[in-house]
């Protein structure tokens, strides 16, 4: 089947994966997990894109993003995150940037019944990587803008 160069969605969903520099292991803690959540609810205010569920892995994230006011192009909204979470970020921990890699990985949620597979795979993340027995009991997860 031949895919379409572009499609439209009106306000488009996206699954978000950004991983740390080297893939550090820095982000499961409960400072960074604070600060992660501000700059997540810093975009809806500044680019126009609302966050939804994510988790925090100890070298990478994963959310979900949805373009709420067409305002701001994904990636400029992920640069300023990236630039403005690092910053808070490397000084606190005394580590030198980057603290992000430069790519991230994005994927169109193209309907309801993706979403849903994305989401339990975020949910159940830190449970595949043997952190926690149950994805509940990780605490660096959760929902900023909706669900």
């Amino acid at each position: 089947m031949k895919r379409l160069s572009v499609i439209y969605q009106s306000h488009p969903r996206y699954f978000i994966t950004v991983c740390t520099h080297d893939r550090r292991r820095v982000l499961a803690s409960p400072t960074i997990h604070e600060i992660l959540r501000v700059h997540w609810m810093k975009s809806f205010e500044l680019y126009g894109w609302a966050i939804g569920s994510y988790v925090a892995m100890p070298d990478h994230v994963h959310f979900f993003c949805a373009d709420a006011e067409s305002r701001t192009p994904l990636s400029k909204m992920i640069g300023s995150w990236k630039q403005w979470s690092a910053k808070e970020i490397c000084p606190l921990l005394g580590v030198e940037a980057p603290l992000w890699q430069r790519e991230f990985f994005d994927h169109l949620i193209r309907s309801d019944e993706s979403y849903s597979e994305k989401g339990e795979y975020v949910r159940q993340n830190p449970v595949r990587a043997g952190l926690v027995s149950n994805a509940d009991e990780w605490e660096f997860a959760g929902h900023i803008h909706y669900v």
